[in-house]
């Protein structure tokens, strides 16, 4: 199995990479969110599936919540809207990028259930 994550190309955290994602609007579920945010994103529809943790880290400037869920692609080829690159990573290769502090605390997790 891979996973694919993005290369930032702006911000604080400029060249380091990240798993597709955002924040939760108003009204939204973090299952809506997640479906909104990676279609806009990267241009394909998911499906939303189980969830592997909730990450809790805090940054300086403020305290992030992150549900982290398995998402397989069901419609669509990825076009890059907003990161400069993307990857697909096998589970031996997920330590082969500059991850965001938040993002390492899930590899672990990712490791453990690829696994069974």
């Amino acid at each position: 199995m891979t996973h694919e994550h993005l290369h930032r190309g702006y911000g604080e955290f400029k060249d380091k990479w990240e798993f597709p994602g955002g924040k939760v609007e108003p009204g939204e579920t973090p299952q809506q969110a997640l479906i909104r945010e990676i279609k806009e994103e990267l241009d394909v529809k998911i499906k939303v599936g189980e969830l592997i943790d909730t990450i809790e880290y805090d940054y300086p400037a403020f305290h992030l919540s992150m549900d982290c869920f398995w998402c397989p692609i069901v419609d669509g080829e990825i076009i890059l809207k907003e990161a400069e690159a993307a990857r697909w990573l096998d589970k031996d290769e997920l330590y082969s990028v500059d991850w965001l502090p938040a993002d390492i605390a899930l590899i672990e997790k990712l490791q453990n259930s690829l696994l069974m």
